[in-house]
């Protein structure tokens, strides 16, 4: 799928969790339901930084680029030292390590340790990163025709505010986790399920997903995940976005509704 479509499900995604912590219980604060969902929508653009002409290689500037290129590379290394009897050979890194269930794990558990050990600015780090990526998939046509400091200078507004509001006591920098030690440790969650969601959308296309590397199926060790191929689709084609999008919008509107405990 496209960034649009990504950043979209990546929040509706996380909205949905909301709505059944709260169906459970165990409401979110709504600042985790909010930066959550801001965080996971930018996450779900991540598992592109193999690709050159993905949003996030634009996201940073030179610095983003310059990882595109790291990231391809290594994933390409990745795929020819691992693959199996069954996988095609191929030039390129895309779709490969960082389109992995153990991909998503690492960024999500490496985000959680920066946003503990590093302190405070250890989490404005975390949410500066995802709130740009956020701007750039959520609001993709304002952010292709601004600068790109006016949308880092909005991320790190949005970040800063967001840590502000998330550290008053109540607000969620202990959700899930309570114990010394442990503040913003569900940090990680988010940036997990965008990784994850980002892998679900690229398997409904004509493509697939090697989501469950290394597991081997059949003779392959990177099998492309996905539905028949009868019902998959190319990205960009009208089915994200005349179906797809608007399901992913309703389904966070209702998840929003649900989890903020608006309704039901």
């Amino acid at each position: 799928m496209m960034g649009p479509a990504h950043a979209l499900s990546g929040a509706a995604a996380w909205l949905g969790v909301g709505a059944v912590a709260a169906g459970m219980g165990e409401p979110m604060p709504w600042p985790v339901l909010v930066a959550g969902a801001l965080i996971c929508a930018g996450a779900a653009l991540a598992p592109d930084l193999d690709h050159k002409a993905a949003t996030i290689s634009r996201a940073f500037g030179p610095v983003s680029r310059w990882m595109c290129e790291v990231i391809d590379k290594l994933s390409y290394a990745v795929y020819k030292s691992t693959r199996g009897k069954g996988d095609a050979r191929r030039s390129g890194g895309h779709r490969t390590l960082t389109h992995t269930w153990i991909w998503a794990a690492m960024c999500g558990a490496l985000a959680a340790a920066i946003a503990v050990y590093g302190g405070r600015w250890g989490v404005l780090a975390v949410l500066f990163v995802h709130m740009v990526l956020a701007i750039e998939g959520l609001l993709w046509r304002h952010a292709r025709v601004s600068s790109d400091v006016l949308v880092w200078l909005l991320g790190a507004t949005s970040a800063w505010m967001l840590a502000d509001v998330l550290d008053q006591p109540g607000n969620g920098a202990q959700w899930l986790f309570d114990q010394p030690g442990q503040s913003y440790l569900w940090i990680g969650l988010p940036i997990a399920l965008g990784a994850l969601v980002h892998c679900i959308g690229d398997a409904l296309t004509v493509s697939g997903c090697p989501i469950l590397w290394p597991i081997p199926i059949g003779r392959k060790r990177w099998y492309p995940i996905g539905p028949p191929k009868a019902m998959r689709f190319r990205a960009g084609s009208w089915v994200e976005i005349k179906v797809l999008t608007p399901v992913f919008m309703a389904l966070g509107a209702v998840g929003a509704l649900l989890g903020l405990g608006l309704v039901g």
